[in-house]
């Protein structure tokens, strides 16, 4: 659990179809740390690895606390406990399903139907694990190019370390990096038919993952925590 660059709590849908695509789609297999081979589709625009090229390090994934450095004096060990409490607390989310969607320029998979009890869920995992989170540098807060945030989400990037949880939140598995019009709908052309028999309807989330960052910069998947409130 130690000797990780950053962590993150997200979900991550259990082994099965779905997952078993998206990591052949983005070329990344967080679970077993391995690359994967990006399916050829039918009507891409492009190969699907340079439309996946940003999302892959990550592995497919639901931001629930985003990306965080260590705070001095906690260990990823600490983390993992204090996750597991956690999870023991948290009860499972059900939702109606997920689509297939574009956000701006990028595709993600979204939820269909009331979030209100997700989006509850992750505020209280942002609050409850951020004592371990180290504070923003000045750099990294640079990086997330602050002039272009709402005032709301400049406050919640100093207050929490990201622009987009509590009010701001909004879950979504990435697909693919950002694409002009004309690409994006090719792309969703080509994925709908394929993922559409994959999509869970009702989805639920009665599951957690810690995710890492390791020295090449890719995610892996460190620890499922059974949610179970």
């Amino acid at each position: 659990m130690n000797g990780y660059n950053r962590y993150a709590i997200y979900y991550a849908p259990e082994p099965g179809p779905l997952a078993d695509f998206a990591a052949d789609w983005l070329g990344w297999d967080p679970v077993t740390g391995t690359e994967r081979v990006p399916p050829a589709l039918p009507g891409l625009p492009r190969r699907a690895a340079d439309i996946t090229e940003t999302p892959r390090k990550y592995g497919f994934h639901g931001t629930i606390k985003p990306p965080f450095r260590l705070a001095d004096g906690t260990t990823g060990e600490e983390l993992h406990a204090e996750a597991a409490t956690l999870a023991r607390r948290l009860q499972p989310v059900t939702l109606d399903g997920l689509r297939l969607s574009r956000i701006g320029q990028f595709l993600a998979l979204t939820p269909v139907g009331r979030t209100t009890e997700l989006a509850s869920l992750a505020s209280l995992a942002v609050m409850e694990l951020d004592g371990f989170r180290a504070p923003l540098t000045e750099a990294e807060i640079a990086r997330r190019n602050p002039k272009s945030l709402s005032e709301t989400q400049r406050a919640l990037l100093r207050r929490w370390g990201y622009p987009y949880v509590m009010e701001e939140f909004r879950f979504h598995m990435t697909l693919s990096g950002k694409l002009s019009d004309e690409d994006a709908g090719a792309t969703i052309d080509a994925l709908a038919p394929v993922v559409a028999p994959l999509l869970p309807a009702p989805f639920r989330v009665d599951s957690l993952c810690l995710f890492a960052e390791a020295d090449d910069g890719r995610f892996r998947l460190l620890h499922r925590y059974t949610l179970s409130g």
